[in-house]
């Protein structure tokens, strides 16, 4: 009969936090192990009020942990050949029928080294693992802030990841847990600067231990942060509802539909809000945030929009106003501002992220038709007389540059794109390619290209997008789909220098 390897977790340090299953585990077992650097084992220090006294004792010493070696493969190889040898002292044990318990710091399959000796002995020997509680439990509870809820997402990320790396994971998570600090903590902190996270960043060093110590991970001194210490981002619903909050408008951009195409900017700024304000459609496709008031309205009172985002910032709400698409490209963006220059608004402080165009999506469906210069014209003549809708046709037909047409007809409004065809034929040859996005990004979408001639007015709609190409847009039509390109080369003819 074989010994059987127990992996049992400790917990952050606190011997009050080891489960009941893991300290009878530890008193009944013959032997008991546990790595350590050179030194007294913390491990050990943490189990020790159930140890029985009269049990062998494993003291897995690593022979370099951020030291340099002579070994010919480096760390690595030191570390390996280390574990390889670790996993032969407990064999030795475990083929004598002797039971093992080995101790791991926090959860035995959470950044441990008892996953190195599983790897090596669980094919050989009966094993089973008793669950710890993590190092980022701990942290959260010694912060006394939750770290996720909701849908909200939490990521937990090694201090040893290259900086551009940690940074664009600190910029596209809600929530984060950096572990293995220590020597890493100035990279670390530069990365959380650069994500534009350090300000809600907190720092826990040896949570649950009488060594404590918590706070503002801006204003920690790097030269004293121990390996066991975490960088921790909480939950944002939850600091947005328990700060102070300072009154402002953002006005977002989710892009064209799919959630793919919304920045992590504009995620951040979403978690963060007290109040969100917009147009029904957009705003039910926010995720619902507990707390979160969100303030729907009809498509056709930009102004009256606006107006009600300013005064929830005067009172003191953090306000997202969302829109589709980017929020500058006929949108909210224009409009918030329009109204916070009043002088009655003047003191609300207005900022503005940017969202994927529908134009830009549209065009990468089909390769780069708005690769040269291009004009984004809207035929709505809602806010604006048809007139000047047609005086920017016409002048941007004869200029030659490809064009993106926004909100090109509606249930009501069905005579703008015939006109536009025709304006277009006046100065574009036939055959010049038009593109037809319809609910890109949707669960509709449709992308056609067709020659200006070909056209059809009633098949359009306001979920649709056109793109009509200039004189050097060109289609490939030798793969499975269309490709289409504008020039940014222009031949020596001079009318069209």
């Amino acid at each position: 009969m074989t010994g059987k390897l127990w992996g049992v977790g400790i917990g952050p340090g606190d011997p009050e936090l080891v489960t009941v299953k893991g300290a009878r585990v530890i008193a009944d077992a013959d032997v008991v192990a546990f790595h350590s650097a050179r030194g007294s084992s913390i491990a050990r220090r943490t189990a020790e009020p159930y140890l029985r006294g009269d049990q062998i004792e494993e003291h897995l010493v690593y022979p370099v942990t951020t030291g340099t070696t002579d070994h010919p493969l480096g760390y690595d190889g030191a570390i390996a050949d280390f574990y390889t040898e670790a996993a032969e002292r407990l064999a030795v044990h475990l083929a004598a029928g002797r039971s093992v318990a080995l101790l791991a710091a926090g959860d035995p399959l959470f950044y441990s080294s008892y996953q190195h000796m599983h790897v090596r002995l669980a094919e050989r020997f009966e094993t089973e693992i008793v669950p710890g509680v993590t190092s980022v439990s701990a942290a959260s509870a010694a912060l006394g802030e939750p770290l996720v809820e909701g849908e909200e997402v939490l990521t937990v990320l090694p201090g040893t990841l290259p900086g551009p790396e940690l940074t664009r994971r600190l910029r596209e998570t809600d929530s984060a847990a950096i572990l293995k600090l220590g020597r890493t903590f100035p990279a670390v902190r530069q990365a959380l600067s650069d994500a534009g996270r350090l300000a809600e960043a907190r720092y826990v060093e040896r949570a649950s231990t009488g060594g404590e110590r918590v706070g503002a991970l801006a204003d920690v001194d790097e030269s004293a942060v121990p390996y066991f210490s975490i960088a921790v981002i909480p939950s944002p619903s939850y600091a947005a509802a328990a700060a102070p909050v300072a009154g402002e408008v953002v006005v977002v951009g989710l892009g064209p539909g799919d959630d793919r195409w919304t920045t992590p900017e504009v995620r951040e700024e979403l978690a963060r809000a007290t109040d969100l304000v917009g147009y029904t459609t957009y705003i039910d496709r926010v995720p619902v945030r507990p707390g979160q008031r969100r303030h729907a309205s009809d498509n056709r009172v930009e102004s009256e929009r606006a107006e009600m985002a300013l005064d929830l910032a005067d009172r003191g709400s953090r306000v997202v106003v969302v829109s589709s698409g980017d929020p500058g490209v006929f949108a909210m963006a224009a409009a918030v501002l329009e109204v916070a220059a009043e002088p009655r608004w003047q003191h609300v402080p207005v900022r503005v992220c940017p969202g994927v165009t529908a134009a830009n999506a549209v065009a990468s469906r089909v390769g780069a038709p708005l690769g040269h210069d291009y004009a984004v014209i809207s035929l709505s003549d809602r806010l604006k007389p048809w007139d000047v809708v047609e005086r920017r046709l016409r002048a941007v037909a004869a200029a030659d540059m490809a064009v993106s047409i926004y909100n090109p007809a509606s249930r009501t409004r069905r005579h703008q794109v015939a006109a536009l065809k025709n304006i277009a034929l006046e100065y574009r040859d036939p055959a010049t390619p038009v593109i037809v996005g319809r609910d890109v990004s949707g669960p509709e979408e449709t992308v056609t290209v067709v020659d200006l001639i070909d056209l059809d007015p009633e098949t359009i709609d306001m979920r649709c997008l056109l793109i009509i190409g200039a004189s050097t847009t060109a289609v490939d039509r030798s793969g499975p789909s269309p490709r289409v390109f504008t020039s940014r080369r222009y031949s020596n003819d001079p009318a069209r220098a």
